[in-house]
């Protein structure tokens, strides 16, 4: 198995506040993708859609300020089955993010361009957060087709 890691430090903001939009409808639609719905409640199931397609994440795990964790349960192939989490820790004036999308079966071709759309989405992340603005699909940084 192989993983997708990240690491962002967002300034002058707390771990509740990065937890927000990572726990809330509005929250992920203003980084991620405008067309998110569901239930972002542990046990719940969040559908993120995309102009190509979309995921379902049932959300399994969430500790307030602290970590986030979902499981791909609907998606591409390579997606599903796989786990994508945030540990949020304070530093000073920044709260880390630690990204993972862990449990890929193999490093085909989509894990490289998914670890470069997750680093544009966490970049989206950290803007919604320190400046109020996000860069959520369709408004996001295209790198390839399919994106």
């Amino acid at each position: 198995m192989v993983d997708i890691l990240h690491r962002v430090g967002v300034k002058d903001a707390t771990p509740k506040q990065v937890y927000d939009v990572l726990t809330t409808i509005d929250g992920l639609a203003g980084w991620w993708t405008d067309d998110t719905k569901g239930s972002t409640d542990v046990g719940g199931v969040i559908e993120f859609r995309f102009p190509p397609g979309g995921f379902d994440m049932e959300v399994v795990d969430q500790r307030p300020s602290e970590r986030v964790t979902w499981k791909v349960v609907d998606g591409p192939e390579e997606w599903v089955g796989t786990t994508i989490d945030w540990d949020l820790r304070q530093d000073g004036d920044y709260t880390i993010v630690m990204f993972g999308h862990r449990g890929w079966k193999e490093p085909v071709e989509f894990m490289h361009h998914c670890s470069t759309k997750w680093a544009t989405y966490l970049m989206s992340l950290k803007s919604l957060v320190e400046t109020g603005v996000g860069a959520p699909a369709p408004r996001d940084v295209h790198v390839a087709y399919p994106d």
